[in-house]
């Protein structure tokens, strides 16, 4: 018999053509990640998201601000990448892939920090948080919690809204420009720079500080003007009426100049405007000489605090959503929206948060021990007000309308009043949800000019429903079935093979 039609001669060939397609399927897949990686054609890489909703491809949006980066940025993500959500993984390697041909070195790089692994590294950085993405520009940073890149329904993920997050806040910290936050003082506000824990805001302070703002203080009385470099004004817990003159200047910051304002007024004081009366008729705000009281057991805490659970969907209480154990605050006025007013073509007043269905205005708070409703005296809430049966705590004001005749909006100023004070101060922001509502109501005023129309990814849900019966037949099929199945196609393969 010929060599070539030996047995053994047929068992190489056939060996020989099958490591031929071996080698020949490597390199095509060598060459087709090759071309993808270094290929260009018109700028853009041969990379291909087909995934639903394109959920890890940047917007043009994004890639057209990223593509003019002013500095390097740092994305540390305090969780170890194994560990770190697919979806954030995902995105962040998109921002570090889009910015690799910028020049200059402006690129944006991630990593991977462990803090219980790598303390020596953290505490380098100056990290102590978990969960968080840490974004560093040269000595500007900003903290961002890995919970406000998810939009959340009943406890539960329905979005990913993480790229407008994460370019929001590239965008500010690689601005060389620090917004400017300036604390209003002379009128026995609590100040950023008190260290006392019931009337001083240090700890807020730090915080802003930590996120990229300036903070200072501004004592209308002696500047007798707004500085031009205010990004935002804030007064907390005022107890001493604003003189007219200083009234007037607010006015015209908040109005004319579109600035913004963010007021947390101070309860148990018969001027509950502290003399913005006109300022606040501007916006269709109405802050009532009341004192909230509430009788349901679930809503009080032990101690006297109200626990507000009701929060509206904007971006100021966004991130308290999903927060179970509310807002805890002290005591506090009822704000509501001037229901003349509150809805106009270039004014939008809504009620952000509110009490329980239980609650009740006390008005005459002074002479009274409190304790219950009084139908004659006290405040209930308003027929046909938003939201029902609940009175306002926190109101937020904006306006905007269109000029000279453009066809776009042009954003004017806003305005957030919030009924109490004290829960910014340095003994009490550290409780659950306070930090997130003065960080919402800060960069909603601040960066709210930053329009991203970014829109969030929905997040499939899969559930497999399945009774106990069904349960146990699919077990039964899982650990029997499949497996003897596969045994006994073995065995007619290898008796076929014998024979």
């Amino acid at each position: 018999m010929p060599a070539l039609h030996s047995f053994r001669a047929t068992r190489w060939v056939r060996t020989a053509n099958l490591l031929l397609q071996a080698v020949l399927f490597l390199t095509l897949v060598a060459g087709i990640n090759y071309l993808a990686g270094n290929h260009v054609w018109r700028d853009d890489p041969w990379r291909y998201d087909l995934t639903r909703y394109r959920r890890y491809s940047l917007s043009p949006e994004t890639l057209a601000y990223l593509k003019d980066l002013q500095a390097p940025v740092r994305l540390i993500v305090t969780v170890g990448e194994g560990a770190a959500d697919p979806e954030v993984r995902g995105l962040l390697r998109e921002y570090a892939y889009a910015t690799e041909a910028n020049p200059a070195g402006n690129k944006i790089t991630v990593e991977y920090l462990d803090l219980y692994l790598n303390r020596r590294e953290a505490d380098k950085l100056g990290i102590d948080q978990d969960n968080t993405v840490v974004l560093i520009c040269g000595d500007k940073r900003n903290l961002l919690p890995i919970r406000k890149l998810f939009r959340y329904q009943d406890g539960e993920r329905i979005s990913f809204q993480g790229e407008q997050a994460i370019t929001a806040a590239i965008l500010n910290i690689s601005n060389p420009e620090r917004k400017k936050i300036y604390f209003l003082i002379g009128h026995e506000e609590l100040r950023p720079d008190d260290v006392d824990p019931v009337n001083g805001l240090s700890t807020a302070g730090s915080e802003l500080e930590l996120r990229n703002y300036n903070v200072d203080t501004l004592d209308l009385s002696l500047a007798r003007r707004i500085p031009p470099d205010a990004s935002l004004v804030v007064a907390v817990w005022p107890k001493i009426p604003y003189q007219p003159f200083e009234q007037e200047l607010l006015r015209e910051y908040v109005g004319a100049n579109a600035g913004r304002l963010l007021l947390f007024l101070a309860p148990h004081y018969p001027h509950p405007n502290i003399g913005l009366e006109s300022l606040l008729a501007d916006w269709a705000v109405m802050v009532d000489d009341d004192l909230l009281c509430d009788q349901g057991t679930a809503n009080v805490t032990e101690d006297g605090d109200l626990i507000i659970r009701y929060f509206a969907a904007h971006p100021v209480t966004q991130a308290l959503l999903n927060e179970k154990d509310g807002l805890r605050i002290g005591p506090c006025r009822t704000v509501r929206p001037n229901p003349a007013r509150a809805a106009g073509n270039d004014l939008s007043t809504v009620t952000i948060a509110a009490s329980s269905e239980s609650a009740w205005g006390e008005i005459n708070y002074g002479a009274r021990a409190g304790g219950s409703f009084s139908p004659a005296v006290d405040l209930r809430p308003l027929p046909g007000m938003d939201p029902p049966g609940r009175l306002g705590i926190a109101v937020a004001s904006e306006r905007v309308a269109a000029r000279d005749d453009l066809p776009f909006s042009v954003p004017g100023g806003r305005l957030v009043v919030v009924g109490t004070g004290d829960l910014l101060a340095n003994a009490r922001i550290a409780n659950i949800g306070t930090l997130d509502f003065l960080l919402g109501a800060v960069a909603w005023e601040v960066n709210g000019d930053t329009q991203l129309a970014i829109p969030p990814r929905p997040i499939d849900r899969f559930q497999l429903s399945l009774s106990a019966g069904e349960l146990h037949k699919l077990r039964f099929c899982l650990l029997l079935v499949l497996p003897g199945a596969a045994a006994l196609l073995g065995i007619l393969v290898y008796w076929t093979r014998r024979r």
